[in-house]
C-alpha cells in the first residue's frame, strides 16, 4: 500500500516544474502579436473604443520616434457603402497601429455629409459640410479638398505628418513614415499622365511654373505628406478641383480621377515633389501577391471562373466586387476563392468578411 501511495504523490519540485511551464506558456500566448489573418472575424471595439473623440493616442507599441508619426485621415460620407468600408479600414488600422515599425498615431474619419451617423461613437470622427448643393455637380469626390480644408482648420492634431486614406484601404502590415522630412511619400498611378495632358494641364499650371513632368503621376491618396505643407495645398488643391470640374474640357478628359489630377497640380505649383512609392500600395486583381506591401486598395472588380481564370469585365462564377455591396457590407461566409486565384485577391476576401452581426442595428438606424 505504501509502494502505490508513494507512486501517487507528486515531488514538490516537479509541481514547481509543472507550475513555471503553465506559466510561461499562458505568457507566451496572451502576448503573442496575432496575425491580420488570423483575428477573430468580428470588429474589435463597438466598447472600448467608443467615443466621438477625433483622434486615438497611441500606446506603447509605436515605433521609437515620435516625431515620425503620421496620423491617419480618410474622407467619407454617411451613405452604408461607405460605412462599412469606413468600419473594415478602422478595424485593421487598430489592429496595426502598435505593432513593431508601425508610425501610425491617431485617426480621423472626416465626415463631410454635414451630420453626425450611426458611426459617431465607434470610429474618430470629425463631421464638416459638403460643397454647396449642386457644386460637385454630381461628383461626389469633389467634397474631398474641401473637407480637407476644414478639417485642417478645425482639428487639433497631434502628429506633425498626415496619411491621406480612403475606406477601401486595408492595412495588412504595420505602416512605417514613408516620407523624408519636406519630401511626401505617395503611390504612382499609371493612369495619371501629365505629361500626356500637357495641353488640358497648362490651363492650370502655367509655363512659368516649368515643365509638367513637374507634377507627379499621384492622386492625394494614399499619401504622407507634412501637416505644414498639407496645410498650404490644401485650398489650392479645392480650388484647381472646382476649376477643373467646371471646365468641359477637363472635365471630360479626367472623368473619375478630376480631383487626383487636381491634388497633383496644387503639388507642383507649391512646388512639392513626392517620392513615387509603388511598395506603398497594391490593386488586386492586377497585383498578384501583398507580401511586399503596405495597404491594398480593393477598388477593382476580382472575378474568376472556378478554374481560378481572371474574367475581368464579365461577371465570374467567383466574384469580389466592393459595388455588390451598395445596400448592405459583405456576408461573413462569403465564399472562399477557387484554386489558383491569386493570393492578394485569396487576402482581400478574407480580410473583408468581418462578422456584421452587430451592425445590422447600428447602420439601419443611421438612414
Amino acid at each position: 500500500m505504501s509502494g502505490r501511495k508513494n507512486a501517487g504523490r507528486t515531488s514538490p519540485w516537479m509541481l514547481l516544474l509543472i507550475s513555471l511551464v503553465c506559466f510561461f506558456a499562458t505568457y507566451n500566448f496572451l502576448t503573442m502579436p496575432s496575425r491580420g489573418w488570423d483575428v477573430p472575424r468580428k470588429f474589435l471595439g463597438g466598447g472600448g473604443d467608443r467615443g466621438s473623440a477625433v483622434s486615438y493616442r497611441l500606446g506603447s507599441g509605436s515605433a521609437a520616434d515620435p516625431t515620425k508619426r503620421f496620423h491617419v485621415a480618410l474622407t467619407a460620407t454617411d451613405a452604408l457603402y461607405s460605412q462599412w468600408q469606413s468600419r473594415i479600414m478602422h478595424y485593421w488600422y487598430k489592429e496595426m497601429r502598435g505593432r513593431p515599425g508601425s508610425d501610425v498615431g491617431g485617426f480621423t474619419r472626416i465626415l463631410h455629409s454635414g451630420k453626425p451617423d450611426g458611426l459617431m461613437d465607434e470610429i474618430p470622427t470629425m463631421v464638416v459640410d459638403p460643397l454647396p448643393e449642386g457644386k460637385d455637380k454630381g461628383y461626389i469626390v469633389l467634397n474631398r479638398p474641401w473637407a480637407f480644408v476644414q478639417w485642417l482648420q478645425k482639428a487639433k492634431i497631434d502628429e506633425d505628418y498626415i496619411l491621406m486614406a480612403e475606406p477601401d484601404h486595408v492595412f495588412v502590415k504595420p505602416l512605417p513614415n514613408l516620407a523624408h522630412g519636406d519630401e511626401p511619400a505617395a503611390f504612382p498611378f499609371f493612369y495619371i499622365k501629365p505629361t500626356e495632358n500637357e495641353k488640358i494641364l497648362r490651363k492650370f499650371f502655367p509655363e512659368e511654373k516649368g515643365p509638367v513632368s513637374k507634377i507627379d503621376p499621384i492622386g492625394n491618396s494614399p499619401v504622407i505628406i507634412k501637416k505644414a505643407q498639407l496645410e498650404k495645398i490644401a485650398t489650392t488643391w479645392m480650388n484647381v478641383s472646382l476649376k477643373m470640374k467646371e471646365d468641359q474640357e477637363t472635365d471630360k478628359a479626367f472623368g473619375w480621377v478630376l480631383e487626383m489630377y487636381a491634388y497633383a497640380v496644387a503639388s507642383a505649383l507649391h512646388g512639392v515633389h513626392h517620392s513615387l512609392r509603388k511598395d506603398f500600395m497594391i490593386q488586386p486583381p492586377w497585383d498578384l501577391k501583398s507580401d511586399n506591401t503596405f495597404i491594398i486598395h480593393y477598388t477593382y472588380g476580382c472575378d474568376y471562373s472556378m478554374k481560378g481564370e481572371l474574367t475581368y469585365g464579365k461577371i465570374g462564377e467567383w466574384r469580389f466586387d466592393k459595388r455588390s455591396y451598395l445596400q448592405s457590407p459583405p456576408p461573413r461566409n462569403l465564399s472562399l476563392p477557387p484554386p489558383g486565384v491569386p493570393e492578394s485577391v485569396s487576402t482581400i476576401s478574407s480580410l473583408v468578411s468581418l462578422d456584421y452581426s452587430f451592425v445590422a442595428v447600428d447602420m439601419c438606424a443611421v438612414n
